[in-house]
């Protein structure tokens, strides 16, 4: 709870939302996973674009942009990409709750990525991100990097990656205060589909530098009578709050069905 640009955890593409939020291996030609991974990018996604809008929740307005390009004489994929929030108008008040006016609280993150292959099986790619926020009088930008590698056996129907997000840094922070931490992940994932029947399997382990991952605030517990979380080292839930699962269902040429569990979400949208 205490990084900043948090709206980096979210997903930014509609594939993404349906594998549970969280997917770092799933094999497709959808150009806006590799927002989330550069190494998912690949030369069959030369002039592709993928385009966003989302009505989000109270009245949030989200917009996402993502292009692919493949270079031949250098042998590399590029793409381009823009997560936009618009948070709408919202009164802005002084301490004492008078209103002064309106402002357009807005985040937003522009990256360049780029990827190659190694070998036959192997993909890695890197990107550089651009961040911006601003909420009125308090403005913060910052940058970062992602790097991921993609192994892909094509013949068995299986691929695994490796994924290092967010690592940067604020260049300006909230009217001067103390920089926070940018919300660093390192995630894993599996995916493997089935020859003989249309399904994949999918398997993403997020968060491993941090064992309890599950946000508890003891305070608000304790004056509204929820039980805080265990003290233990070691529980099950700290363990499956790491863990998404996906299925893809392949029904017919062109249209898949995608069903994704994300345990630690189901954590946090419980109410004790």
């Amino acid at each position: 709870g205490s990084s900043v640009f948090n709206f980096l955890k979210l997903s930014n593409t509609p594939q993404l939302t349906a594998l549970g939020g969280v997917n770092v291996s799933q094999n497709s030609d959808d150009v806006g996973l590799v927002f989330n991974n550069p190494a998912l990018l690949k030369p069959e996604m030369h002039s592709q674009m993928n385009a966003v809008f989302n009505n989000f929740y109270g009245g949030i307005k989200v917009y996402h942009l993502s292009l692919g390009y493949h270079h031949e004489k250098l042998n590399t994929n590029f793409s381009w990409g823009l997560n936009y929030f618009g948070y709408g108008n919202i009164p802005q008040t002084d301490a004492s709750g008078n209103v002064l006016g309106k402002f357009r609280p807005t985040d937003w993150v522009m990256q360049v990525s780029a990827s190659r292959n190694y070998l036959e099986k192997w993909n890695y790619g890197a990107t550089l991100k651009f961040i911006n926020s601003n909420y009125g009088p308090y403005r913060s930008n910052g940058i970062a990097m992602d790097m991921g590698v993609l192994y892909q056996d094509s013949s068995k129907l299986f691929s695994a990656s490796l994924l290092a997000k967010n690592l940067g840094f604020q260049l300006k922070k909230y009217n001067g205060t103390i920089g926070d931490d940018l919300p660093f992940d390192l995630q894993i994932g599996l995916t493997k589909r089935l020859k003989s029947a249309p399904f994949s399997f999918s398997i993403t382990a997020r968060r491993l530098h941090q064992f309890n991952i599950l946000y508890n605030d003891t305070t608000f517990n304790n004056e509204n009578g929820f039980n805080n979380s265990s003290n233990k080292k070691f529980s099950f839930d700290k363990l499956l709050n790491h863990f998404v699962l996906a299925t893809s269902i392949y029904l017919v040429d062109r249209v898949e069905l995608i069903v994704g569990y994300n345990f630690l979400r189901r954590h946090e949208l419980s109410i004790g």
